[in-house]
C-alpha cells in the first residue's frame, strides 16, 4: 500500500518541484553548538556500533562513514532509525518513518518525514536511513522543514550521506545502497507526528 500510494501521487511532483526552497538555513554549518558540550551526546563509539547493527556492515565500515560527520559536527545529541521509499522520474517524492532517540531518554518517539527528490532516474526504490541528529533541545523543534545543505552530499562504502538544517539543529541522513539515488536530492525534508501525503 505505502508504495501504490507514492506511485498514485507521483503527478503532483512537477507542482512540488517549486517549493523546495522552504525552511531556515545558517551559513555557518558544519561547526558544533558551544552549548552542546553541556548535554548528554553519543560517543562516536556508541554511534558506530548503532550504525553498523542497524544496516548490518562491519564497525569498520560504519566508522569510515561517521568520520566526516563527526568531524564537521561533532558528536550527536541523538538518531532517527527507520526506512523510506522514493519514485522518481527526474523529480520526485520522498516517505519515510522511524523512531527518534535522544541521549538520556528512555522512551523514543515517532516521526514521519516527506520531501521532493531529485534522481537520476524513473522508477521507485526503498532505503533504510539512520540520521544524526544535532543541536535537539526539544522534541517539538524537529517538526519542521530541513532544507538540504548544498555541496554536502557524499558517498563511502555504499552508504550516502547528506546534511539538512534548520535553525541551529543539523541532520546527517545516512542511507543504504539501494537507496543512493535519495542520497542525491536537493530541496528539503519535513519532518512530522503524523504522516502527512503531501510535503509542503
Amino acid at each position: 500500500m505505502f508504495r501504490s500510494l507514492l506511485i498514485a501521487g507521483l503527478p503532483a511532483l512537477l507542482v512540488l518541484a517549486g517549493c523546495a526552497s522552504g525552511g531556515r538555513s545558517d551559513p555557518g554549518y558544519g561547526q558544533p553548538s558551544a552549548y552542546q558540550d553541556n548535554i548528554d551526546t553519543y560517543s562516536r563509539e556508541e554511534i558506530v556500533e548503532a550504525t553498523a547493527d542497524f544496516f548490518g556492515v562491519t564497525a569498520e565500515a560504519a566508522a569510515s562513514v561517521l568520520e566526516r560527520s563527526f568531524s564537521d559536527l561533532g558528536r550527536p545529541v541523538g538518531y532517527i532509525a527507520g526506512e523510506e521509499v522514493s519514485g522518481a522520474a527526474g523529480v520526485g517524492l520522498r516517505y519515510g518513518e522511524g523512531y527518534l532517540t535522544l541521549k538520556g531518554e528512555s522512551e523514543s518517539h515517532k516521526v514521519y518525514w516527506t520531501g521532493p527528490t531529485i534522481g537520476f532516474d524513473a522508477g521507485g526504490d526503498a532505503s533504510r536511513t539512520f540520521t544524526l541528529v544535532y543541536n535537539l533541545t526539544e522534541v517539538d523543534d524537529l517538526y519542521q522543514r530541513f532544507p538540504g545543505v548544498e555541496g554536502s552530499a557524499y558517498l563511502v562504502g555504499g552508504l550516502a550521506v547528506n546534511y539538512q538544517r534548520a535553525d541551529t539543529i543539523t541532520l546527517a541522513p545516512i542511507r543504504s545502497g539501494v537507496g543512493l539515488r535519495a542520497g542525491a536530492n536537493v530541496g528539503y525534508v519535513a519532518y512530522s507526528r503524523r504522516r502527512n501525503w503531501i510535503p509542503f
